[in-house]
């Protein structure tokens, strides 16, 4: 990984927030007492560590996961931990964050290659054919 990389995500985990409440789900006295449950909260268009083309990118994305006011939410209550909790929802966040600014590669169009072609023709020849069987039964 390179230098400019972690400093990026370094900027971009000191911009985030995060909440923690009492985790849903079975688990006893434990989980009435402890908030396990971790709720990041990061606003992409307010980022320092992202430069415009990147935000617009990241919007293009991530634009169904944000709520109205622009702000991405991503909880985590796997664990019974808070600390593990913590650590999952921001390994959560840097994931998509990368996944969001990769580029998609641009397509190679290609050509169908000889058998291809064959195939193709032999398969509208049978049809023809059973096409003209149908006609001359009348």
């Amino acid at each position: 990984m390179r230098y400019t990389e972690n400093k990026m995500k370094e900027q971009l985990l000191n911009e985030i927030s995060m909440n923690t409440s009492r985790s849903s789900g079975p688990g006893g006295q434990h989980v009435n007492k402890t908030e396990s449950k971790v709720e990041l909260q990061w606003e992409p268009a307010a980022s320092e560590a992202l430069n415009e083309s990147q935000k617009k990118l990241l919007l293009e994305k991530l634009g169904h996961k944000l709520t109205p006011a622009g702000i991405l939410i991503i909880t985590c209550q796997e664990s019974r931990s808070q600390f593990r909790n913590r650590a999952l929802v921001q390994k959560k966040f840097l994931e998509l964050v990368e996944w969001a600014l990769r580029r998609p590669r641009r397509r190679i169009p290609t050509r169908p290659g000889r058998k291809a072609k064959e195939k193709r023709l032999q398969q509208k020849k049978l049809h023809s054919e059973k096409k003209q069987r149908r006609k001359n039964d009348f």
